[in-house]
């Protein structure tokens, strides 16, 4: 296939979608297109991922708000049904469905959204460590503690967010009820203390709170033609999103895919943290075809 990429917009109510098509549409071979979500990331993060798929066309997106994306709603949070119903108008203007799915973290919990409100744009979805707290059985405990990053950022700016911010998501295990009343000290993490005035980071803001506290229609997830593979990455083993990817699956009656590497086992050197990249598109492609 040859490798070519097109930036294109789409229109769509309050927002302006871009977005990217690696190869051609209609594809050349017949197989649905791979699309790859994530959030608050946006497609800059795939870029590597989507190299080890020269032989499938593959569309990447920014979410509303977010990178290339702009939005003009007058709303500042990321609502995953909001973007579920972006990546629907997406796929019915590209003539491009049902596509193979694969989302990551926040883009993980979208793509439930998506599948839940529109099953019949999706054949196989791949949802890599979607952080859905409601499902956990210490949810209190996991709320509060997010709330403490959020406030940790607020108070403190970014050095002192994201410090706690890696201190809940390396926590192993269910959350004490006192976790982060006592915030880390950013230094240990390599992290600034000094507080730049900014408060817009969509990590640490609170812009991704709906992410965080999705409720997944689990019967409706039951029900759909979709087929929905939780996974998780081996080095996540304990961590809050093995622990909610797992939890969501108990009810859904499914098993985990484990894939290679932890939460970002996908990335190549896009922001400094290389996962297994050929490793982890190795064991999609796995997935994806036993879908």
């Amino acid at each position: 296939m040859t490798d070519t990429t097109t930036y294109r917009t789409l229109e769509v109510p309050g927002a302006t979608i871009a977005y990217d098509v690696r190869g051609p549409l209609p594809t050349a071979d017949g197989r649905p297109p791979l699309v790859l979500i994530g959030q608050p990331m946006d497609a800059t993060g795939f870029g590597t991922l989507a190299s080890h798929f020269t032989d499938r066309t593959v569309v990447t997106y920014d979410p509303r708000g977010i990178g290339r994306s702009t939005r003009d709603d007058g709303r500042t949070h990321h609502d995953p049904a909001v973007q579920a119903q972006d990546l629907h108008a997406l796929v019915t203007g590209l003539d491009a469905g049902p596509v193979d799915l694969f989302g990551s973290s926040g883009g993980a919990v979208t793509a439930l959204a998506w599948v839940t409100a529109y099953p019949q744009d999706v054949r196989t979805l791949v949802a890599h460590e979607p952080p859905i707290l409601a499902v956990l059985p210490d949810a209190d405990e996991a709320r509060a503690a997010s709330a403490r990053v959020d406030a940790a950022y607020q108070a403190h700016g970014w050095g002192t967010g994201m410090a706690a911010f890696i201190a809940l998501t390396s926590w192993q295990g269910p959350f004490p009820a006192d976790f982060l009343t006592e915030l880390p000290d950013p230094a240990r993490f390599g992290l600034p203390p000094q507080d730049d005035g900014t408060r817009n980071d969509p990590l640490l803001s609170g812009a991704s709170d709906p992410v965080t506290a999705y409720v997944p229609d689990v019967e409706a997830l039951r029900a759909v033609p979709t087929s929905v593979v939780l996974a998780a990455g081996i080095e996540s083993e304990g961590v809050i999103t093995w622990r909610t990817t797992h939890a969501l699956a108990d009810l859904l009656g499914t098993q985990v895919a484990v894939f290679p590497s932890n939460h970002g086992g996908f990335l190549g050197d896009e922001y400094g943290m290389p996962g297994q990249p050929e490793a982890f598109a190795a064991r999609l492609r796995e997935v994806l075809a036993e879908g």
